[in-house]
């Protein structure tokens, strides 16, 4: 018999006592972690090493850590079914466009060769690429979207097949993206939202250049922790007459962070997502590709 951490993202939740009682029916005794949870990145290790768990078992994601934690940690998966046939909804966005480049989510990634032949049957020239971070061809993460940006000039556009923004957040490409939404089967050309994200991040920049004094946030989420992209930015900023402090934490709250009144500006070594969400933390946030263009811009200045 083993002690196991069952750990679940906020969309699968509701499957905890499901497979709560699969592990129970094996003999294991089973704890959940109520932690949010915002991908592979995100290990439960505190909870797990407080509970002496035998095993953490990360659901819903497949592997994307391969380090020793000091704790066996066991990916799995959770793969849902999307309608091959209904991808006809794509092909009227895509007259005019020989080439393709496909991408989806982990949870439709076990159907990738199924996609691809329907749109090469369709007269398409499919393209799948490879992320450095994604375990799958045509896989995408929030920070790893080489499986479009490593074929993206090949080709005439792009599809991505899933639903929310998390991944669309990421996908800051050049061709038009066609988004279907295997819920629905609905089909959205996110170039608008593309753009205002552009605009965003791009006034982000432009409000930093204001700023005296930066947080910089250093996340201890096992695939987020990047403590010397953090003492890099500090020296960066130090090295301009900036004031700065390094700011650590497991959950980077935007409330917690606003009471620092401080800092005029956050300047994000985490998940790179975290930098659109300048609204809810009320200054400017620079992930690390947005600060090397601030570095560039105020060094040209």
């Amino acid at each position: 018999m083993m002690r196991i951490l069952i750990q679940f993202p906020e969309g699968l939740k509701q499957k905890a006592m499901e497979i709560k009682k699969q592990y129970e029916a094996e003999g294991h005794q089973v704890f959940l972690s109520a932690s949010p949870c915002y991908g592979a990145c995100d290990l439960a290790l505190d909870e797990a090493r407080w509970i002496k768990a035998d095993k953490i078992v990360h659901f819903g994601h497949n592997r994307f850590l391969k380090g020793d934690f000091g704790i066996p940690v066991e990916y799995l998966d959770y793969s849902i079914d999307v309608d091959i046939g209904a991808l006809e909804a794509v092909l009227g966005h895509l007259e005019g466009s020989g080439s393709i480049v496909l991408a989806t989510t982990v949870q439709h990634i076990h159907q990738v060769d199924e996609m691809k032949a329907f749109f090469e049957e369709s007269g398409k020239k499919e393209l799948i690429g490879r992320g450095e971070r994604a375990e799958k061809p045509g896989q995408i993460l929030g920070c790893d979207v080489g499986a479009v940006k490593s074929v993206e000039k090949e080709a005439d556009a792009v599809v991505f097949v899933g639903s929310g923004l998390f991944h669309l957040l990421a996908l800051d490409v050049e061709k038009p993206v066609f988004v279907f939404n295997p819920v629905d089967s609905s089909v959205k050309d996110v170039k608008e939202g593309v753009e205002r994200l552009r605009k965003r991040r791009k006034g982000a920049i432009a409000k930093a250049l204001t700023c005296k004094s930066f947080g910089i946030l250093l996340s201890t989420k096992p695939g987020q922790f990047s403590l010397a992209n953090a003492e890099w930015a500090r020296k960066e900023l130090e090295k301009r007459g900036l004031e700065c402090a390094v700011l650590v934490a497991n959950e980077l709250e935007p409330m917690a962070l606003k009471n620092f009144m401080v800092f005029d500006c956050f300047v994000n070594t985490g998940c790179p997502r975290m930098s659109d969400d300048s609204e809810e933390f009320g200054k400017p946030i620079l992930d690390v590709a947005m600060f090397h263009q601030f570095l560039s811009i105020l060094d040209s200045a």
